[in-house]
């Protein structure tokens, strides 16, 4: 039985020489980088043949330049993602008050009518998803348990402002990788209600008011016209699903059901979840159509 062995004896041989001229000829002449090495390995059996192998060449292009994205060969994207919702977020005298529609699009297409895109973090934290789905539950669920190792450690809620820091640190870490993410982080800390709005640039902003997403512009609409931080709670809670249904109807991409929720002294909590189609038929004081 033949035995194989490696042949190593290119080890004992000089190293060739370079000619920097001729390099620098090559790299001019092709200006770019070689795209990969023509490596060949040599093994030796023990009937003298020898079997060679080339191992395969690899592109030389990095992440996030336009050669990786397609752009040099004008395919562009491999993956566009088409997305659509509509979220937002109030404060009042009361609270907050947080309603968002449920519908899931891809283009076209209406992927889902029941996506729950209100995340409770913890009992007294409250995130909504716009964007890529994937991306707002994960980053989302990653904050709720650090928010958990916090409370662990330092035997205190965390705030507001600190989880949408911890949020806006994590992504920003990603920024230009492709993350898709508009969110708002909402609750009830020692401060009394806050509210912020994060998205995947690393971007966090405080407001009293926010509406995220492709329906959004409609909601501001109505937001814009009729919000008060006086209000009642009843008032600031119609306001918020009257919005939603404005945009809904308004914006191809937003629909399903009106989620609504308040958040308080005492954590947050869900209120109710209604079809836009029976608030717009609700509106207009008229029977809705019978699907045949």
């Amino acid at each position: 039985m033949a035995s194989a062995t490696l042949d190593l004896s290119f080890l004992d041989r000089p190293a060739p020489a370079l000619d920097p001229t001729a390099l620098d000829s090559t790299l001019m002449a092709t200006s770019t980088v070689p795209r990969g090495l023509d490596l060949k390995f040599t093994l030796a059996t023990g009937t003298g043949d020898a079997a060679a192998f080339s191992l395969a060449t690899t592109g030389t292009a990095k992440l996030g330049t336009p050669e990786a994205r397609g752009a040099s060969t004008g395919a562009g994207p491999r993956v566009k993602m088409h997305h659509g919702t509509t979220t937002l977020a109030f404060k009042y005298q009361g609270g907050v008050v947080v309603s968002v529609d449920s519908r899931a699009s891809a283009g076209a297409y209406i992927a889902s009518q029941s996506v729950k895109k209100v995340i409770e973090i913890n009992p007294y934290l409250l995130g909504t998803m716009a964007g890529g789905a994937a991306d707002c539950q994960f980053w989302q669920r990653e904050l709720g348990r650090r928010c958990r190792l916090h409370e662990l450690r330092n035997k205190e809620r965390i705030s507001v402002a600190a989880a949408s820091k911890l949020l806006t640190n994590m992504v920003y870490s990603y920024k230009g990788m492709g993350l898709s993410m508009g969110t708002m982080v909402t609750g009830w800390d020692k401060h009394g209600p806050g509210l912020f709005y994060v998205d995947s640039d690393g971007q966090r902003l405080s407001s009293d008011l926010f509406s995220v997403g492709s329906g959004s512009t409609f909601a501001y609409g109505v937001l814009d016209a009729e919000y008060k931080f006086d209000m009642t709670r009843e008032e600031a809670l119609a306001l918020g699903q009257r919005a939603i249904m404005h945009a809904t109807h308004r914006d191809a991409y937003s629909g399903g059901v009106c989620n609504l929720y308040h958040v308080g002294p005492d954590g947050w909590e869900k209120i109710s979840s209604t079809d836009v189609s029976e608030l717009w038929y609700q509106k207009l004081a008229t029977p809705a159509p019978r699907l045949i």
